[in-house]
């Protein structure tokens, strides 16, 4: 062979990150796949790289006779002793093929054969290489996406970040960087699919890791943590060092630690509290920053009935339930909160399920107040109509300028308390509104 090989190699096992003798391994294979294409897969041939030389060399063997009958697999002892003078009758002699006589097809056949044994030696590096990353957090840039999963370059490979596995309020463009945790690492045909996801508590509690260097020292421990993705967070801590305070070192010099965190998660809130081996103690600390006034344990049921002040129930339940709720996650623990008078006994006392039903709904109901508020004014403003009408026409439906499109004011005056100025002055307002969004959108 007219190329050194020594130098390509060389060159490979830099740039791929190949070990050398896999390299070498796939060249052989590739010539011995020719070389049988070539003279016959009945013939013993066998490679042999020579580094010093820079080249594969084939040896077809043959078998030393007196009268050979085949000359492809047999030698006379005269022929066998000008390659190996010690040769003798029933030895088998290696003779060195020629590499010109291999063709184009011949060529091709190897050249396809080295190209599959290299994307296989790829693949495994890569999956080596990843698998060996899985719960630690990696960076890519967006490429694509696919049906609502982000499809993320990591440089030798390719990442998912599936749909289930994103946050909800968070929008990605194409190039911008992102991280996430890696979940797992799957072999498809196409190479090692890295799964990622930026929902799971242990990619919080590794940007923790990254930020507190108490945390990475062993000093501060992150014992457990749950989240709500997006929304809200709870993160357990314990220090092992009396010294230093488990939260104190998680939040920083003016929340600069725990802000950072923050800002990974797109503004997600993140309480930090202090672990105890004590279940009532962990259950009162996890439920800050509302004031507990006893716990009642039930090992049986693996229940808590955490009794709080009567003006302490809504901070303890937390918005629709999810301080309670994120409390009973990280705790492991079904929690039952009462306020004091409930719990003295008082007949008309709920239960702690119908307490925190009720308080669910009174903050529905609070929401929905409010945002029934936000249409009356903003439908009033744009028409410049009187609240009075403005609630007529939020109370049949109409909460935003998109709900009036296609609306007549024949049909706006069917609603009680609406005449036809103000159906035809709302009818109006609420086109110009309409157009104004569009041209803004264009």
């Amino acid at each position: 062979m007219s190329v050194n090989l020594a130098n390509i190699i060389e060159q490979v096992c830099k740039d791929k990150g190949i070990d050398k003798s896999i390299i070498i391994e796939a060249l052989e294979t590739a010539m011995l796949k020719a070389a049988e294409k070539r003279f016959g897969a009945n013939k013993v041939i066998e490679p042999r790289y020579q580094e010093e030389a820079g080249e594969i060399e084939l040896f077809l063997f043959k078998t030393v006779v007196e009268e050979p009958s085949d000359a492809d697999t047999e030698i006379t002892l005269e022929a066998a002793r000008e390659l190996d003078p010690e040769a003798a009758i029933g030895d088998s002699i290696g003779v060195k093929l020629d590499a010109k006589e291999f063709g184009r097809i011949d060529a091709q056949t190897a050249k396809q054969i080295i190209i599959q044994k290299m994307r296989e030696a790829e693949r495994n590096i890569v999956y080596k290489e990843f698998s060996s990353k899985k719960n630690e957090i990696i960076t890519g840039i967006v490429q694509r996406f696919e049906k609502g999963d982000i499809i993320v370059d990591l440089g030798r490979a390719e990442a998912l970040l599936p749909k289930k596995e994103q946050v909800r309020r968070e929008g990605y463009r194409q190039g911008e960087r992102i991280r996430g945790l890696v979940l797992d690492v799957k072999v498809e045909a196409r190479g090692p699919q890295v799964i990622m996801s930026r929902t799971h508590p242990g990619f919080l509690m590794k940007l923790f890791q990254m930020e507190v260097p108490e945390i990475y020292e062993g000093i501060v421990e992150i014992k457990v943590a749950a989240r709500e993705p997006g929304e809200r967070a709870k993160v357990a801590v314990l220090s092992n060092n009396g010294d230093v305070d488990a939260v104190g070192a998680c939040v920083g010099v003016k929340g600069s630690r725990v802000q950072a965190v923050v800002q990974e998660l797109k503004g997600e809130k993140i309480d930090i509290v202090h672990w105890s081996e004590d279940p009532a103690i962990f259950v009162r600390n996890t439920l800050s920053p509302a004031q507990i006034s006893r716990v009642i344990t039930d090992e049986a049921e693996h229940t808590m009935e955490v009794v709080v002040p009567d003006d302490q129930l809504s901070l303890a339940i937390g918005k629709k339930g999810q301080n309670v709720r994120l409390a009973a996650k990280l705790t492991g623990w079904k929690i039952d909160i009462r306020t004091e008078s409930e719990h003295k006994g008082s007949s008309t006392a709920l239960t702690p399920d119908e307490a925190l039903r009720k308080e669910i709904a009174a903050a529905d109901a609070r929401e929905e107040a409010e945002r029934q508020e936000s249409a009356i004014k903003q439908i009033a403003s744009l028409a410049d109509i009187t609240a009075e009408a403005a609630a007529a026409l939020v109370a049949a439906g109409f909460r935003s300028t998109e709900s009036f499109t296609g609306v007549t004011s024949e049909e706006l005056q069917r609603i009680e308390g609406i005449d036809e100025r103000t159906a035809r002055a709302v009818v109006t307002a609420m086109a110009k509104a309409i157009a104004g969004e569009d041209e803004a959108g264009e």
